[in-house]
């Protein structure tokens, strides 16, 4: 296993308590990925004494992170408690900004909805914009009450932030350059703000669910919805670069030739591939970057395009192909580049992968460079699972208990 390089800044001394913190971590972790444990369960697990565990517990209880559930009967009879992570009297707002619409619930901090899933049209204006979603997330919580008090906001934006998350740096899909977005919306709502790249808050509440439990390897993010957002994990850790815009896959060039994108590029991955590229495809009307949707365009879906397919649409199921072919070479650029373990694969178009799958295979093993990094395993995340909210969530939840960001 390669040794990551510390830098001087990062290294902490040890002290007397730092075997127990990072034995709490573990425990935490493994409450999140597991869901509920028992003391013995942890003590196997960690293979320490059921005392020294007990211990731990018996911390993270006092300090409101651990809730005991009711006891329940083992195979051996005995009853056992299970213990879960604390999110009782507190939730989190979790927003996930999209070109089109912007989705926003309440969730528990572990990522759980309470509420079901609001939409409203995004207004590309971001003083607007900041207005509509604070208004928003006032009547959303308004409307739960029993969720608790709102610990805070977690934002995924569709465009690259700077380091501290709180400026959008480049949002190309929304046309924000530099919009002091987390400043402009704590301030309307009086409450605390995260702000992370849609699919990097995907990527790191995957992380962080996995925390407690052996690497998994290196993982890959990708979702298709307006647009194509990739997030990178390596050894563990989200990749970000030196500006925090690492893993823009999206903006690769397919073909310099190619259709403009919003960015303003022309031939970009995410051209060739976004929701809107598939509708747009299916009507036979190109898209112009900086124009309104054309109306034909605006009134349909992916979805819709993939129910005509099934209900024997050609034209339908020939979109949907070709955009399957693209991703597959698209992903083709980025399994050379990284040779992960595994990619994930979100949004809309998910609910056709049965259809897309082999197209996509193809593709990709047409352009990877090792026959065998063709097999990368693949798995689909279905959109209603929304796994961009379950990131936002995260951003607040994960660090109030107890599981320590990744820079």
């Amino acid at each position: 296993m390669p040794i990551r390089r510390l830098a001087a800044r990062e290294l902490r001394p040890a002290t007397r308590q730092t075997p127990r913190a990072i034995n709490q971590q573990i425990v935490l972790g493994l409450l999140r990925s597991h869901h509920a444990m028992s003391r013995a369960a942890l003590a196997r697990r960690l293979g320490m004494q059921r005392s020294a565990i007990g211990r731990i517990v018996s911390t993270l209880i006092a300090q409101g992170l651990v809730c005991e559930g009711p006891a329940q009967t083992t195979a051996r009879g005995r009853p056992s408690t299970l213990l879960h992570l604390d999110s009782r009297g507190r939730c989190a707002v979790a927003v996930d900004v999209r070109v089109t619409r912007t989705h926003l619930a309440v969730a528990d901090l572990v990522g759980r909805e309470i509420s079901p899933v609001a939409s409203f049209p995004t207004d590309l204006d971001p003083r607007a914009f900041v207005a509509h979603l604070a208004h928003e997330v006032r009547r959303l919580l308004a409307e739960n009450p029993a969720a608790g008090r709102c610990q805070g906001v977690g934002v995924a934006v569709p465009g690259m932030l700077d380091r501290a998350g709180e400026v959008v740096v480049h949002a190309p899909a929304l046309g924000w350059r530099n919009v002091a977005l987390r400043e402009m919306l704590a301030a309307s709502l009086g409450l605390p703000v995260v702000m992370e790249n849609a699919v990097k808050a995907w990527a790191l509440a995957q992380v962080w669910a996995l925390r407690g439990e052996p690497r998994s390897g290196d993982m890959v993010f990708v979702n298709v919805s307006d647009g194509v957002g990739v997030g990178v994990v390596i050894g563990g850790e989200v990749l970000r670069g030196r500006h925090n815009v690492a893993g823009e896959f999206g903006h690769l060039p397919l073909s310099v030739d190619g259709p403009r994108c919003a960015c303003g590029a022309t031939g970009c991955w995410e051209a060739y591939v976004s929701n809107l590229a598939t509708l747009a495809r299916y009507v036979g009307r190109p898209l112009e970057p900086g124009r309104p949707v054309p109306a034909e365009v605006a009134r349909l879906t992916v979805d819709d395009v993939v129910a005509r397919a099934r209900g024997g649409d050609a034209r339908a199921l020939a979109a949907l192909l070709t955009t399957a072919h693209y991703l597959g070479l698209g992903l083709a650029s980025i399994v050379n580049a990284l040779d992960p373990e595994r990619v994930y694969i979100g949004g809309e178009i998910s609910a056709a992968w049965d259809l897309l799958e082999p197209t996509v295979r193809a593709a990709l093993a047409q352009r990877t460079l090792v026959a065998a990094a063709a097999d990368v395993n693949i798995v689909v995340v279905a959109a209603e699972e929304h796994p961009r909210l379950r990131g936002a969530a995260a951003l607040v939840g994960a660090p109030i208990l107890g599981v320590q960001p990744i820079a």
